[in-house]
């Protein structure tokens, strides 16, 4: 056992420590925007793609089952990645799982590109791409994590909120780029979409990949950390050392996040299927609809990082939670009418609230929440236990909406009831706002 001051000495000069903060915030941004932009290129390709390539012999139903039950897969591999990079990001530091993951889930996207579909290779098809997605996955695992933590111990005191949102302005941009480059290519005849243009997609994530790289070479380590290391021979497992300590603010920031991912992904991937098989609109309206509503959750994810400043963590999460609540059945009303304009609408209101909003007025939340010494492992094992609930949100989506029969209540019940989860965990959690980063203890 080891005791860490509860205020930091030898602080860096103020010039460092501001050109620190300055580099931690672009990269943290631009490298979470790039890397978001690799996962939702999937996602997208997921529904409405990959159940004609990889699943042709199956009704479109079934195909997209196929197509989401590969999506899904991906992010069981999130939590063995969060185990996997947490135990180093606690011990070698944020910076290196950041480039690390970003290598792993670039070289996983890129690969997706070159698969043969089920036409060429039949059964192998599906068995490789769902392997390649267990790898972006895995590499995922540690991502989102360790930007928020980074962006939130580099932070002054006032501003943790807002500048840990960042990696969530930074993860609406590239999702906002992903659906610009689909919309690109779906200007291709249908027929040349599914045998090559996807491809098209995935192969540009080389460029991003390479840039994300740069970026994030050139980031330091934050204070605190830096400063736990010196301070602290840390001989136990993170892992082991979260879970003897702090299991139930582990679960507790499952509980927190689930609701929140639930709702995400089903407004960014599975109401993509659910317009073009049931509402039976043109593929690109969805598309444009993404684009639209990844822009408009870029000031929303700052917003309610403001706001969480402003009015303490759980006061933001719970207007965000309140709005997630009342959204889905007015929502699944107008998709119903196949108005391109009320589907931007449906999907804008999805990224500032459920997409953007929520996971931003917890950004800075979830690693004050922990102690000095395992932050980066407890606000991971929390956050990817949820995501890995979360991403199978689509699947269990398509499957109720075809044993009701086409009906999206079932779904609308889900989304409200999994929001009540979270927000009943959050207000049942310590305020955290602003307090001290270098204190071992969690919060209380």
């Amino acid at each position: 056992m080891f005791r860490l001051p509860t205020r930091a000495p030898a602080e860096p000069g103020a010039a460092e420590m501001h050109h620190n903060q300055q580099r931690a915030r672009w990269a943290g941004l631009i490298g979470t925007a790039l890397e978001q932009y690799d996962f939702v290129v999937y996602g997208t390709a997921s529904a409405l793609v990959f159940n004609t390539v990889f699943f042709p012999d199956v009704s479109a139903t079934v195909g997209h089952l196929g197509s989401f039950s590969a999506y899904a897969v991906g992010f069981f591999a999130r939590p063995l990645g969060g185990l996997f990079f947490s135990r180093f990001g606690d011990r070698l530091g944020r910076k290196w799982v950041l480039v690390a993951t970003l290598a792993l889930m670039g070289t996983a996207t890129f690969t997706i590109g070159l698969l043969p579909g089920y036409a060429s290779i039949g059964f192998f098809a599906p068995v490789l791409l769902v392997l390649l997605r267990c790898a972006q996955g895995f590499g995922a695992g540690a991502e989102m994590a360790g930007g928020t933590v980074l962006l939130t111990e580099t932070a002054p005191e006032g501003r943790r909120g807002r500048n840990a949102a960042l990696v969530w302005v930074g993860a609406s941009g590239g999702t906002a780029l992903g659906a610009l480059v689909w919309l690109v290519v779906q200007l291709m005849p249908e027929e040349d979409l599914v045998s090559h243009g996807w491809r098209l997609v995935f192969f540009s994530s080389a460029a991003v990949t390479v840039l994300a790289f740069v970026l994030r070479r050139t980031l330091r380590d934050s204070h605190v950390f830096t400063e736990t290391r010196k301070q602290a021979a840390v001989k136990t497992s993170p892992i082991k050392d979260v879970w003897r300590n702090s299991r139930r603010n582990v679960l507790r920031v499952f509980a927190m996040v689930v609701g929140v991912s639930i709702n995400s992904y089903i407004y960014q991937v599975f109401l993509g299927s659910y317009l073009v098989a049931e509402v039976q609109v043109d593929k690109s309206v969805f598309t444009q609809s993404l684009l639209v509503g990844a822009l408009a959750g870029m000031p929303a994810a700052y917003f309610f990082g403001w706001l969480s400043d402003r009015i303490g963590r759980r006061r933001a999460f719970t207007v965000v939670a309140v709005g997630m609540i009342a959204m889905p059945v007015p929502s699944y009303l107008l998709l119903d009418t196949g108005h391109p304009v009320l589907i931007a609408l449906v999907i804008v209101l999805g990224f500032v609230f459920a997409a953007e909003g929520s996971v931003s007025a917890q950004a800075a939340f979830l690693p004050e929440i922990f102690g000095s010494r395992y932050r980066y492992a407890g606000v991971t094992l929390g956050r990817e236990m949820a995501s890995m609930v979360g991403g199978t949100g689509p699947l269990v989506c398509s499957a109720l909406v075809a044993w009701a029969s086409g009906s999206w209540v079932p779904v609308a019940i889900l989304m409200m009831a999994v929001t009540v989860v979270s927000l009943i965990a959050t207000v049942r959690t310590p305020e955290t706002r602003d307090r001290d980063l270098y204190t071992e203890a969690d919060a209380a």
